[in-house]
């Protein structure tokens, strides 16, 4: 049965042709065409013969189809191109989670379009092509999908760190310097920290406790009852102590779109914090959540936001100067007892270990 029209997309992990293990998740932000197609070939031909001839409409921005193929033959020949891309549903596990195969193997070839919050917009039959794209054509741009303008869940709380803690923080990094921070992936079962243009961020990480005992007395103190009030969460735990510096000629200083609880090593974090430490003395390196429109968030110097970790979330680029930012994640007993579970599959490199301190 197709999907209808409000569902939330299942998230899943499948191979593409140029990506042995595409997260689905990370598609937010803008529209996606999924074309679950026929086995039979001649329709599976008269299907492909349709999306490659709205190929113009993929611009990867706005708009990014992927092709959910099982025959083992088309699988074969699959090719990955800019905008238009092909999900190798071997298993078929992709397409039964969006009823295009029945649990008795019966297929229902069909578009499933969906909006940038990865919900079903659009659903049609093959039989219904020209109606698909018609739609697809008349679509708005991706921040103006809902029809009134979308806000992120996110908590904005100033004076968290005083102006003095915040020198404090800078003058540690430029004495101490950062290392090129990672990005957490899972590979073969393990989480492991990879070095690649996904981001460009240098970290310093405090170790004297002294030190992060200071910061943590702040964050008891000043942030931790607003996080209760507004997620009805208790964090008891910090994961990280880090200085993070995004500069603007470093590569450009930016992290693009991503979640921060997506393998097994990182399952554990709740909520992530962002505390920037010299708000007015850089341009561009602010947050923004993809899936909620372009609208970007900078808290104050001193000042936190605070979202879930499961949000899609990017650090634009900065475009001048530097911008150094304190960015804790919280989690609280369950999620310790979770970290403990899959510390084994936590492969360390480049990116700071999970440590976990009381909150």
């Amino acid at each position: 049965m197709m999907m209808q029209t409000g569902q939330a997309a299942p998230w899943f992990t499948a191979p593409t042709p140029s990506v042995p293990n595409f997260n689905f998740s990370s598609l937010g932000g803008r529209y996606v065409l999924l074309a679950f197609l026929p086995t039979e070939p001649i329709a599976r031909q008269l299907a492909l013969a349709a999306m490659q001839a709205h190929q113009s409409l993929y611009d990867q921005t706005n708009l990014v189809a992927f092709g959910v193929l099982r025959d083992p033959v088309a699988m074969s020949q699959a090719q990955d191109r800019p905008g238009l891309m092909w999900f190798l549903d071997q298993s078929g596990a992709v397409s039964r989670a969006y009823g295009a195969v029945s649990q008795a193997g019966v297929e229902t070839p069909y578009w499933c379009l969906l909006d940038p919050s990865l919900r079903v917009m659009v659903a049609g039959g093959m039989d219904q092509t020209e109606q698909v794209f018609a739609a697809i054509r008349a679509l708005p741009a991706p921040g103006d999908h809902a029809g009134v303008p979308l806000h992120a869940p996110v908590l904005v709380v100033p004076r968290i760190f005083e102006p003095e803690m915040c020198a404090r923080l800078i003058e540690f990094y430029e004495r101490r310097g950062g290392e090129r921070s990672g990005t957490m992936r899972q590979v073969g079962g393990k989480t492991v920290a990879v070095l690649d243009d996904f981001k460009s961020r240098r970290d310093a990480t405090i170790e004297d406790e002294a030190f992060r005992d200071e910061l943590r007395a702040r964050i008891q103190t000043r942030l931790l009852r607003p996080i209760n009030r507004a997620f009805q969460f208790n964090p008891t735990r910090i994961e990280r102590y880090i200085v993070a510096c995004y500069d603007a000629d470093d590569g450009g200083g930016y992290f693009k779109p991503h979640r921060d609880n997506t393998t097994s090593g990182t399952a554990h974090r709740k909520f992530a914090c962002s505390i920037n430490l010299n708000a007015e003395e850089f341009e561009g390196g602010d947050l923004r959540f993809p899936e909620f429109g372009p609208k970007t968030y900078r808290p104050p110097t001193g000042g936190a936001v605070v979202f879930s970790c499961s949000l899609l979330h990017e650090a634009t680029p900065v475009t001048r100067g530097r911008r150094y930012a304190f960015l804790p994640f919280f989690f609280d007993e369950a999620g310790e007892a979770l970290r403990q579970k899959n510390l084994h599959t936590l492969q360390f490199g480049d990116e700071p270990s999970a440590r976990a301190a009381g909150a």
